[in-house]
Parts: C-alpha cells; structure tokens; sequence
C-alpha cells in the first residue's frame, strides 16, 4: 500500500486538509511518523479563482499518497458547489485512486462527493487508540516502527478530543469561522520563532473586524500543542488581575485565597514554565496598555493579545493588523451563515456593509431566518440615510453601523421582544464582560416594564439570552462554578453593539435604563471595603460606573458606592485605577453639584489620598489645603471630614520633609478626636497612627514605639487581628522595634506578620510589600546578609512590577537592595540602582530633601568601595552639612552621616578632624538614640578607631571594651556586627528612607 519511497528510504505520505482540521492533520502526522512515513503536510486553501480540478490535480505532483482530511470545511472552502466537486473528483481522483486516500474528522456526514476517494474511514468520536488502529488500516505501518514515546525527543501532539490539562474561559468554537488562514498561520509562526518570555502577538484592528474570533480560532486549531489555555477579558485592570489569579488553583499551586498571592503564584509559575511550559494565555480587548502591560505573563509559553491600540509595540509585543474580510472571505461567511443566499447576493451584501465581519455576522443571521431578500435588504440600507446618525466604525467605512444593526433590532424585536429590552438594559453596563449575577439581582421594582418578571423566569431568560446568542449579539459564557461559586455566567457585549444600542435609545430611554442599572450596583454595593474578602465583588462593579451614569447620579447610596469602590481600589494598590475615577467622578460632579458642594470636597480628599500613595506630595498638600478651607467654611474647623482632610495634610508634609509642622498637625488632629468620638474609636486610632509615623520621621523612636503598640492593642480588639489595620499596626510595631535596634524582636513580630499579610491580601498589595521589606530589613540587621539580598531583589521586581519604578515605595525597595548589593560586593549594579535612585528623587523630591541626601550618601559609599575616595569623602561632607540643615544635628539620620564622614576623614588621613566628629557623634546618639543602641554603639567602635590613631591607646581599648560589651548584651556575641566589631572593622551606616 506505501506510495514510491521517499530518498531516505521511508514511504513518503502528503497530508491534505483544512486550516480548521489542523489539529487533526498534526496528531495524524504524528501518529504516521511513528510508524515508519515520512510525512508532508499540505493546508488546502486553494484560491477561489483557480479551478478545483487543477487545484486537485496539483496535488498529484507530490511523492507517494495523498492523505486526505475530511470535514465540511474541505469542501466549503471557496466555497464551492456540490456541482464542482463533483465534476473535479470524477475526473482527477477516481482515475488515481490508487494515489488517494481519505479520513472524516467530521461529526456530520460527508457530502456526497466524498465518495469519490473510494469509501472514507471515520475518525471522529472514537478514542485515541481506536483512531489510530483505523489510521493503520487505511495506510499500513511503514518499514520502521517507533516505540519511543516521542520523537525526536519532541512533545507529542494531544489528540483532538482531549483538552489540554488547563483550560479556561476560552469561547466555544465558531463554526463558522472563515478565511484568516494567513493571519492564523503568521501568528502562529511568530509564536514558534519567538525565544522565551518574548512569545507575545497582537492582534490589532478596529472594533468588530473579527480579532476575537481569530483570537478563539488560533486557540482551537493550535491548542492541541499546548498544556495549559488560558482566556482573559482584559479591558479591565481588575478583572484582568483576578481572572489570572483564577489560574492558581487550575495549576495546582498552593496559595492562600487572597487573589493577590495567587496572582503572584501563577506569575512564578509561568515564568518558570512549572508546571507546564507549553502555555497560552490570551488577553482579549486590552485597548489600553498602560494600567495591564506590567501583567502580561512571560514565560516559555505564549500570549495573545487582542487590542485597537497600536502603543503594545513598545511593550515589545509583534503586532498583526487585522482587515476587513477579502471579498471572497466575505462571501464565504455569508453563504455558510446563510445557505439560502447565493454567490451573487452575498457579494452584494458585502459590498453593502463593507466586508466588516461583525456586521456581516448579524445581517447574515438573520436573513437566514428571513424571508426579506437581499436586495430588499439593501434597499433597507440605502433609505437609513433619514435614521439618527450612529458609529461609525472607521473613516473609510461606507455606512453607519448603526443602520445595519437597527434592521437587526427590528427584526428581533418582531420575534422575542424581552431579548431587545434585555439588550437595552446591558448597553448601560460598560462594554465587554457583564457578570449575569449583576444584571439578574436588580431589584424588581427597579425594572422597566418591559423587564417585569424576566429575572426571575428561567424559560423567558433563556429564550432572550438564546436569540441574543444566536444572532451574534451577545457571546455567551456559562458558569463556571469550579473557578467561582458564586458566577452565574458573562454576558459580553461588544463595544459597537454596546455604543449602537444606546444611540438609538430616546433621552427618556436611557435615563429609564441607566437608572435600573445604578439601582443594582448600589444595591450590588458589598460595603466594609477594608475587607479582603469583599474586593472581588468591587472588582466586578468598579467596570460599570461610568456606563451606567452612577457619577453623574444625585442618589446618596450610589454617592456611598463610590467612595466605597475608590476606597477599595486605594487598599488593593490600584491606585492609577482610582485616580482615574476620582477624577472622572470630580469633572461630573463639578456640573452637577456645583465647585463648593461638600461632597465635592469629600471626593477631592479621596483623591488626594489616592494621588499620596503615587508621591505627589506637592500636589495633594494643595487638594488638602482647599478641602479644609472650603469644608471648614462649610462643617467647621472640627468637623470629622475636616479632620480627615488634616490627617492627608499631615501626610503631605511628611512627604516633603517637613517632618516638624506634620508632627504638630498629627497631635492636634489626635487630640480632637480623642475630644470628639473617644479614644477607641477607629478615627482616633488611625490618627495615633499618623503621630506614631511622626514621630519616627523625627527620630523619636522610642515614643513611635509606646504609640504603636498601644494602637496594635486597640486595633486588633476593636477589629481583628486579621484585618488590614491592625496588620497596618503590626508593621509599625516591627518597624519600631528595629529602629531601635531590638532586631531579635523585630523579627519575630515580622516573621508572622508577613505571612498573614500575604494570607489577608495577597503577596503583592502595598501594604504586604512594605511589610515584606521590614522583614527583610529585619532579616539583615539580624546578620543574614545573603538572604536579605535575594528577598530585596524578588521585592523590587515585584514592586516594580506591581507599581512601577518610580512610585514611593519601590524607590524605597531600591534604595536598601542598592546598598545591600554593595554590601554584598555587587558595586555595578549597586551603582546603577543607586544613581537611577538619587536622581529620581532629586528630581521630583528637590536637592535639600533628606531622601536626596541620604541616598547621595549611600552613593558616596559606593565610590569609596569602588576606590574613589576623595570624591565619596566630598560627597560625605557635603551631606553631612545638607542633612544637618534639613533635620538638625541630632536626628538619627544625621548622627549616620556623620559616622560615614568620620571614616572618610580617617582613610584619607584626617584623624584629627575624624576623632572630633565621631566624639560629637557619639555625645549626641548617646542623648538621642541611648547608650544600648547598635547605631550608638557602631559611633564607639569607630571613636576607638580614632583614638587609636591619634596614640592613645588607653582611652580607645576603654571605649571599644565598653562598645564590645554593649554589643554583646544588645546584639549576642556572635551577631555580625558585634563579630565586625571585635575584629576592629570599622562599621558604616546605610541610609534607609521612611515613609510616612
């Protein structure tokens, strides 16, 4: 049975089949491979103008058989007319029967024209081992049968009815999908050639060109070939984050329930390509790069992306511009959507809407259904010019969307009148994914009439939702209860459909719409934003607020939403996300209540506690001074939102360094609230909380401390000792205890307090980062240098992936990972990090800011250990003098310059000048600091030092026996600085900043 022998010897076999079958063609490759062939594989898409017998004939000029792959798509793909196929297989395959050969991978019979290939084995709905028996009969096993698993030692493909091992989200097939093979083929090979963690493509083109579909094509034919498929809406940061952190579980990594640890989980994972390398992950409809690109996964896997905005070039993703159909693609969609309608009156469809595939989609759906004829149709489309203006899709479109889409609506609206209502009330969600859960809790009395008794009627709903589908109105996504319990499905709407439908609703429709909507997210509403366990249902409601009208409403409960929703995106670090809506709801608010209305000032402090967390002190101080101002008008100076307004200011100070006047802010604010509403009450706590970080910016660490833990006492009775505040507080306890250098404490407080952070709120929330820094910190003044090293340079990839290079707390991050890596002898990259660091923070913070100085400092080290040392004892007086300027000569911070420039003097032979300085240290830390403080006792290690360069040896071995037994009853013998000590290195200290 083999065909002519290949010239290695092998019986060579030519695979034939459609683009759709290709994951049929490459298991069957595969199988034949194994058995001895040499295999050659060959898409069938001959253009429609060459003629079937000379397409057919071309594929006789091959060695050996032809192995044909059976299904409709064969024989649609023109398409062509039973007529011809007919006539090109009489005369081409019956006279070389001996050459063909044929397999049906069809669920649905074969035309009658199959029969020509002389009787076809089915493959279809059997197993695998089965598939492969009947493979055998049609074409024997070749001379050289393989036992080995794989070939080559490369991965096998799946058979085609087994899913890979993950799968999710991903739509069902589109049957009707027709033409892209070129696109599909390009994507595929640009995934293939990419090296790893650079496997990205996008999809670019405008709104209903088809991107999604070839998105769910490529995923179907090509998805045998991976292990692992993963489908993301990703129009939304919020969305996008959890419906990727959904993937933990599937992957079978162990986490907590916060969808923030299992964000960062999975990240690891499909970086690590563990435990599957072959992955797919597609982002659908991210139109906007900037609030997701940091989470686009890299890895050995590949990613997808969907977008109409070109700017995914420079996140180094290849992008592939998606066109309208060709044509002849056009006219296959239309006679295979609607068989009663002939080549002719589909190309004149086509031509009508202009080949854009969505159109295309709906207009040919229901004309299938229709008896109205295509011409009259058109006819339809010509007279829409008096029809209200709707999108345009793109400038070179030749018709209004929405005259195309409103024959649509009327036709629907003849048959199941509630699907157009239903269709109606979702354009007043956002556009992409609605969960159902949202549309069907609306309260009843809130419906339009049209609406009544549709919820809560399972054969209505269904009956709405199934016409809507099957007219290509909505996608439809069932539940998925294993991933989320509580999903009762996604309705998705595309953006033109969404926009279409609203445009051609009346002023009074809308506001009738709009209003049931609203009423279902307030009532939707999950309350207690601190509660972590609640962010994922702000996640599903923070999409829709603008749609629906909810920050133009006058309504108190949707007033509550939203400061509920910008509460909640400030916890979860979403911060970009949430100035964007403060500012969207501030422009609304303007016109409908007027520029001096409280709540407008409410909104702007929410604001500015939003714009804090992103460094923009100067920017916020004002908001809070205006705030005050006109509330203060408005409330009175001891109002409780003015309060508020103040605790922001004293924030904004501490931002600038102005460390004195926040401090006098934060007592006054705290002792009115004791005043107002009792010193239990979590207004008083939070502003004790404000004095305690106060305090500790002054130095004054020791009263930080006795505020801390009296607030860590009180949070957790008052909440829990899970909740984010009192968490909040365990942090500051730890970060007191190691400021004053009770670092065997500090970690001990540290250790557990970041495990439960990440428990709580997942391993890349703000507030888990700043914690896991303490603790890092902790970890290396506890000695383990090493391990401090690698858990900051995992923190600063996490932040700067999490929150960008330049917000507060990643400079933080690198500011310790760039003196730990110098510690560690890693001076380039110190240098680098350090530099990019002390020039951020020149720049946005100003030359006399302490942060600007101290990181100049840490910089100044880093030259004298590369060998630069007049530069770096330069840089060291001169910081010496600007750090005493900003914060006087006893603050901690100044106190740890001077012990650095006392050792400048000292190496470059100013022992004088380095004995008087580290003595005036040494005076001053005792006073501020105490005698059993590390920071202290470094000061007299290095006064020994000194002393006995100067020859007098006597008074330096009293002070370094005195130092030594301080840091044996603080530290331990063996600590590492004690050790340091003992062996007479000279200690140096390392600028840490603080943030408020």
């Amino acid at each position: 049975m083999a065909g002519k022998d290949s010239p290695g010897g092998n019986p060579r076999v030519t695979i034939s089949f459609a683009g759709f079958n290709r994951a049929w063609a490459a298991w069957i490759g595969d199988r034949l491979e194994r058995f001895g062939w040499q295999v050659v594989f060959q898409r069938w898409n001959p253009p429609v103008e060459v003629p079937l017998e000379v397409a057919l004939r071309d594929l006789l000029l091959v060695e050996g058989r032809i192995l044909v792959v059976l299904s409709d798509w064969y024989f649609k793909l023109g398409p062509r007319t039973d007529a011809e196929w007919n006539a090109a297989l009489r005369s081409v395959v019956a006279p070389n029967s001996h050459r063909f050969a044929a397999v049906s991978v069809a669920a649905q019979p074969m035309p009658t024209a199959a029969a020509a290939f002389g009787g076809t084995t089915e493959l279809w709905g059997i197993g695998a081992r089965e598939a492969e028996r009947r493979l055998m009969n049609v074409l024997g096993p070749g001379p050289e049968v393989s036992s080995s698993g794989t070939l080559g030692g490369r991965a096998a493909p799946r058979y085609p009815h087994d899913q890979p091992h993950v799968w999710g989200g991903v739509p069902r097939r589109n049957i009707r999908f027709t033409g892209r093979e070129d696109t599909l083929q390009t994507v595929y090979d640009t995934l293939q050639r990419a090296e790893s963690g650079a496997g990205v493509a996008t999809l670019l083109g405008m709104s209903g060109v088809g991107k999604t579909q070839i998105a769910a094509e490529y995923v179907h034919r090509f998805g045998s070939e991976y292990d692992m498929v993963w489908w993301v809406p990703a129009d939304q940061r919020g969305t996008l984050r959890q419906r990727l952190a959904e993937l933990a579980p599937a992957l079978g990594l162990t986490t907590g329930p916060e969808y923030g640890e299992r964000l960062r989980a999975v990240g690891d994972a499909l970086r690590r390509g563990a435990p599957y390398s072959r992955w797919l992950v597609v982002l659908d409809g991210a139109d906007d790069p900037g609030p997701i690109a940091d989470l686009v996964p890299s890895g050995p896997g590949h990613v997808i992306i969907t977008s109409q905005n070109r700017e995914w070039a420079e996140h180094n993703a290849a992008l592939h511009e998606v066109p309208v159909y060709d044509r002849d693609e056009s006219v296959a969609f239309i006679r295979r959507r609607a068989p009663r309608i002939g080549h002719a009156e589909a190309d004149a469809l086509a031509e009508a809407l202009g080949d854009l595939p969505l159109a295309l989609d709906q207009t040919a759906g229901w004309l299938s259904d229709s008896s109205m004829s295509v011409a009259e149709y058109i006819d339809l489309l010509g007279s829409g010019s008096d029809l209200e203006v709707g999108l345009r899709v793109a400038a070179d479109f030749p018709m209004t969307y929405y005259t195309a889409f409103s024959i649509l609506l009327n036709r629907l609206r003849e048959t199941v009148p509630e699907a157009v209502e239903l269709l109606r009330l979702c354009a007043f969600f956002a556009p992409g994914a609605i969960p159902v859960q949202l549309v069907r809790d609306i309260p009843a009395a809130n419906l339009p009439e049209e609406l009544s008794g549709l919820m809560d009627d399972s054969l209505r709903w269904n009956a709405a939702i199934s016409k809507l589908v099957q007219y290509s109105v909505i996608r439809w996504d069932t539940p998925d209860e294993e991933r989320d319990p509580e999903s009762s499905g996604t309705i998705h709407v595309h953006r033109m459909v969404h926009q279409t439908v609203r445009d051609g609703m009346s002023k009074d429709d809308q506001e009738l719409y709009s209003r049931a909507v609203r009423r279902g997210l307030s009532a939707a509403n999950p309350g207690r934003p601190s509660d972590t366990r609640r962010w994922s249902r702000f996640a599903k409601i923070v999409p829709h607020l603008d749609a629906s009208g909810a920050l133009a409403s006058r309504n108190a409960d949707m007033h509550r939403l939203i400061f509920h929703c910008l509460s909640y995106l400030y916890l979860a670090g979403e911060y970009t996300t949430g100035i964007q809506l403060a500012e969207r709801a501030e422009q609304t608010w303007h016109s409908v209540f007027g520029e001096d209305d409280p709540l407008v000032w409410d909104l702007a402090s929410q604001k500015a506690t939003l714009l804090r967390a992103t460094g923009a002190y100067r920017e916020t101080e004002a908001i809070d001074r205006k705030v005050i101002e006109r509330l203060g008008v408005h409330r009175g100076p001891r109002d409780l939102t003015v309060l508020r307004a103040e605790e922001g200011l004293g924030a904004d100070l501490s931002g600038q360094a102005r460390y004195t006047e926040s401090l006098e802010i934060s007592q006054r604010v705290f002792d009115t609230y004791q005043e107002l509403v009792g010193e239990h009450d979590p207004r008083t706590l939070n502003a004790r909380h404000n004095l305690a970080a106060s305090l500790r910016l002054l130095g004054r660490y020791a009263a930080a401390l006795e505020a801390d833990r009296h607030n860590l006492q009180a949070r957790r009775e008052l909440h829990r000792p899970r909740h984010t505040l009192s968490l909040s507080s365990e942090d500051a306890y730890g970060l007191d205890l190691r400021l004053l250098g009770r670092y065997a404490e500090a970690l001990s407080v540290m250790e557990q307090s970041v495990e439960t952070h990440r428990l709580v709120m997942g391993p890349d929330n703000p507030q888990t980062l700043t914690a896991e820094l303490n603790l890092a910190m902790c970890v290396l003044r506890s000695g383990d240098r090493a391990t401090a090293n690698a858990r900051l340079g995992d923190l600063l990839e996490r932040a700067e992936r999490v929150l960008g290079d330049t917000s507060p707390l990643t400079l933080r991050i690198a500011t310790c990972c760039s003196f730990v890596q110098r510690a560690h002898g890693q001076l380039d990259q110190s240098r680098d990090l350090g530099e990019r660091t002390m020039a951020h923070y020149r720049t946005t913070l100003g030359d006399q800011h302490p942060f600007t100085i101290g990181t100049t400092m840490n910089h100044a080290l880093v030259l004298r250990a590369a060998g630069e040392r007049q530069h770096s004892l330069l840089l060291h007086e001169e910081c010496l003098t600007e750090m005493r300027r900003a914060l006087g000569p006893d603050h901690s911070w100044s106190l740890g310059v001077a012990l650095n420039t006392s050792a400048g003097r000292n190496l470059e032979g100013d022992l004088e000048g380095a004995a008087e300085l580290t003595a005036d240290t040494s005076r001053r830390a005792a006073a501020m600091l105490g005698r059993k403080h590390p920071l202290y006792l470094s000061v007299q290690v290095a006064l020994a030092t000194d002393l006995r360069g100067l020859r007098r040896r006597q008074e330096a071995d009293k002070v370094e026996e005195q130092a030594l037994s301080g840091l044996v009853a603080t530290l331990g013998s063996q600590h590492v600085q004690t050790v340091s000590a003992r062996s007479r290195v000279r200690p140096l200290w390392d600028f840490e900043p603080l943030l408020s």
